[in-house]
């Protein structure tokens, strides 16, 4: 039963301002809510882990603050229960008080605990994802066991290996200021209230001095829509703005009076709290009209729709942000058939000088060609462009002065039906979709991620309310145990890899609600055909269908194709088979007669992982097997597609390979030096290294190749005529790695020992010894990311590329496939290794 006596009796309320607080009738949450951590400058400095559970939040003192750091274990006392009004408090505590000292809300967001809360506290181990402004993926706390006479209650908060990891990095450090004030905890204790421009009361709903009244209502505008196209129009007619992940939004002001409205003209004025009311209501206008979208930005500073659905489920509101990009009305005149240049230079002198924590923000746009503002977004991550005719009046509806081009694909479907999760208390395992096309309701697929467990939860009680008793879909769908239809009412927002030739999405993630679009108005939506494709392609684009991502073709099938190899990057078996499908031209000299080993993750890379040299029991017979003739043991390789797609299916993550074939397993036909940097060093030194290497290897006329690692460093091959034997490759490389050491020994090592490699790279040479190897060229990596190890050129790496820029399916990683491949004569260069 939680409890607040202990907080209660600790504090004197007439003293110190924080919260008495109570806890509210019922269970309150249990599967999760708000969390927030308060950087705490009491006695000693430490911050407070607190999570919301039953009423209450649960607390921790965590001593040295939380790491992003896998490898940092920090120490958190368990202390009393606050109460749940004491999440935003942010202040001084009295001196002499208990906790005496000043307190800023260093980090806020939701929590998801990955069992029943309750019993994993019992147990002493809590697994659950933060949500955050500072802090996000799965993060566990665990409980110590106490020594002899400990009266404290001690655990340690541990950061899970996943993507949200950051290793050597130090939050705490980089982003020392409150999420809530901007402040800093010294700060607070000078007495500060605001920094820059914002207000210190952070909810006024003050109206603009001179709006003595409330106007009369306007009336709604249907707003102008975007039509999809493959790409970015090009010109200089054109202007481009960035595409939002939001709510579309009309502002309408009237006097004192300030109402947002949906897409569709809902009012929703009230889900997103007073900041952004507030601040259109102190626009020195008498009246206006304004389009845009209210978003929540992450951590990159990119819109999240997923942190919007967040936000308005937990009714917090102090991270919407209203991008407004045009202006229809203003101080009583109609200005939609001003050229949109016109309507936007308006709106940014209606909206003044802004500071950068403004609630509302002006939408800037770019001039620069169409391709080009579309490959800069897709590079930072952003969903895509939106392209507007500069000269253009506003228009509502869809119509061809406004575009929209995307990075990924993305669109609304109707929710049909439901499959129940086979795990109790679990909600959903995944949707059944589909999008209107003739009056009829047309499947389009599954979407089995996405979900937290309780926006899963959520979601199944409002499907649970449409139940129906036949199916919406106008054909057959694929059936499952437990299959629930449901009235086609419900739209959800999806992100998926790309549509089959059957008009099926694939790969597909579910996003949110769109509460703000009909049901009946969601169609499949199909990008124009760019010019210059074959006439089969344009047909295919026109169509929605995908462009085949490889010509190869497999008998081996895979079992259960959908599960999640990576499952933060939600690239699943079928998805890694689909890599190798496309890359397979050009990875088949590298991969095929060669003996092999293999990194398996059967249950995905956060499960166990095995390296594996020899066959096992129900190792499909696509998998060669050769006896090696020094040992007698077992060499494993791949004849052709079929082999790799074998791999796959048995949850292969990481295909290495020796450095030569199964032909000639004396003679190496290629040297690697695999570039390991300690901890904290540097990326660009790691390149500066790289390009040492190769100029090195010029001196000697040896060919050189470079590839990333798709972790932390680079791989520099040299081709080798297959002529020399291991201990010579391996006498050559060692020298060379050792002359590298001594022209640099504050650089570079060629010691394997971690004393000897501290804050220095290791040339690591050791793989050219016979049995030893390397990740081959376009295998993919076990690690956060779903990176590749990825052939490239040296002006690549000149200009800055990172070790780890190619993930699978990612758009930099298309773009790297569709240029020229840079080792197409990889082993055409060899050379014969002289020693002398």
């Amino acid at each position: 039963m939680a409890s607040l006596e202990q907080y209660q009796s600790k504090r004197d309320f007439k003293k110190t301002s924080e919260p008495a607080g109570k806890v509210p009738l019922g269970k309150g949450s249990s599967a999760g809510g708000i969390f927030v951590i308060h950087k705490h400058a009491a006695t000693r400095l430490h911050y407070d882990l607190r999570l919301e559970h039953g009423g209450v939040l649960w607390s921790w003192a965590v001593t040295r603050g939380p790491s992003l750091d896998p490898h940092e274990k920090r120490l958190a006392v368990h202390v009393e229960d606050h109460p749940l009004d004491y999440a935003p408090f942010e202040g001084t505590i009295p001196k002499g008080e208990y906790g005496g000292g000043s307190v800023i809300v260093w980090d806020e967001g939701t929590w998801t605990p990955e069992t029943d809360p309750a019993k994993a506290m019992k147990k002493g181990h809590i697994s659950f994802e933060l949500h955050g402004h500072k802090l996000h993926g799965l993060w566990h706390l665990v409980r110590l066991k106490p020594r002899a006479g400990e009266k404290r209650d001690n655990w340690l908060l541990i950061k899970s290996d996943d993507a949200a990891a950051r290793p050597g990095e130090d939050i705490l450090k980089e982003a020392p200021e409150s999420v809530k004030s901007g402040l800093t905890v010294e700060e607070v204790g000078e007495g500060k209230t605001a920094r820059g421009e914002r207000p210190g009361v952070w909810h006024s709903n003050k109206p603009a001095a001179g709006k003595a009244k409330p106007g009369k209502r306007l009336n709604f505008i249907e707003p102008q829509l975007a039509t999809l196209e493959r790409e970015a129009p090009p010109g200089k007619d054109w202007l481009h703005e960035v595409k939002f992940d939001g709510y579309r939004m009309q502002a309408q002001i009237a006097g004192t009076d300030v109402r947002l409205l949906t897409r569709t003209g809902l009012d929703w004025t009230e889900k997103f709290g007073s900041e952004i009311i507030a601040e259109l209501a102190a626009l020195k206008c008498s009246d206006a009209i304004i389009d845009g979208e209210i978003v929540v930005l992450a951590d990159s500073g990119v819109s999240s729709f997923a942190l919007l659905q967040q936000d308005l489920s937990a009714k917090r509101t102090n991270r919407f942000i209203y991008y407004v990009f045009d202006l229809m009305r203003l101080d009583g005149k109609d200005l939609r058939a001003e050229p949109l240049v016109e309507r936007k230079q308006a709106l940014q002198e209606l909206l003044g000088e802004q500071s950068e924590n403004a609630a509302v923000r002006f939408s800037d746009h770019f001039s620069e060609p169409g391709k080009i503002m579309l490959e800069h977004a897709c590079r930072m991550g952003l969903e895509g462009v939106v392209s507007k005719r500069a000269d253009a009046p506003y228009r509502s509806g869809r119509g061809p002065t406004w575009v929209k081009s995307k990075c990924t694909a993305r669109q609304e479907f109707v929710i049909g039906s439901y499959l129940p999760s086979e795990k109790t208390g679990r909600g959903l395992r995944s949707l059944l979709v589909g999008y209107h096309e003739g009056g009829k309701l047309h499947y389009a697929g599954r979407v089995g991620t996405g979900f937290s467990a309780k926006g899963a939860a959520d979601l199944k009680t409002r499907l649970d309310a449409l139940k129906a008793t036949s199916s919406p879909f106008d054909e057959a769908v694929p059936k499952g145990k437990g299959l629930v239809w449901v009235k086609p009412e419900l739209v959800g927002e999806v992100e998926f890899r790309s549509w089959t030739s059957d008009r099926i999405i694939r790969h597909a993630s579910f996003q949110g609600l769109r509460e703000d679009k009909p049901a009946e108005e969601v169609v499949q939506e199909k990008p124009k055909a760019s010019t210059g494709k074959s006439p089969a392609r344009a047909k295919a684009a026109s169509s929605g269908a995908a462009e085949p991502a490889g010509a190869m073709t497999t008998t081996v099938k895979l079992s259960h194709p959908d599960k999640l190899l990576w499952p933060e990057e939600k690239i699943s078996k079928q998805g890694l088979l689909d890599h190798y499908a496309q890359v397979w031209p050009r990875m088949e000299q590298f991969i095929v007669n060669r003996p092999l080993s293999l990194v398996r993750a059967p249950d995905g890379v956060g499960g166990p992982r095995f390296f594996q040299k020899h066959a096992s029991a129900g190792m499909s017979d696509k998998i060669a097997r050769m006896k090696d003739p020094t040992d007698g043991e077992e060499i494993l390789f791949v004849r052709d597609f079929d082999g790799v797609a074998a791999l796959v299916q048995y949850g292969v993550v990481e295909i290495h390979i020796w450095g030569c074939t199964v032909d000639e397993l004396e003679k190496p036909d290629q040297i690697i030096f695999d570039l390991d940097p300690d901890e904290g060093v540097e990326v660009k030194a790691v390149r500066e290294a790289a390009l040492d290497i190769r100029g090195r290897l010029d001196e000697l006329a040896l060919p050189n190749f470079v590839k990333t690692s798709g972790g932390k460093g680079y791989h520099v091959l040299v081709p080798l005529k297959p002529s020399a034997d291991w201990d010579a490759v391996k006498t050559f490389a060692h020298d060379f790695a050792k002359a590298l050491e001594q022209a640099s020994p504050d650089r570079y090592t060629a010691t394997l020992s971690k004393k000897a490699r501290t804050g220095k790279i290791f040339v690591d040479y050791l793989r050219n010894g016979r049995g030893s190897t390397t990740v081959a060229p376009y295998s993919s990596r076990a690690k956060k990311g779903a990176t590749v190890s990825m052939p490239v050129t040296w002006p690549e790496i000149e200009a800055g590329l990172a070790p780890n820029a190619f993930p699978i399916g990612d758009k930099s990683t298309l773009k790297r496939l569709a240029q020229t491949d840079p080792w197409a004569d990889f082993f055409a260069q060899g050379k014969a290794l002289k020693r002398g």
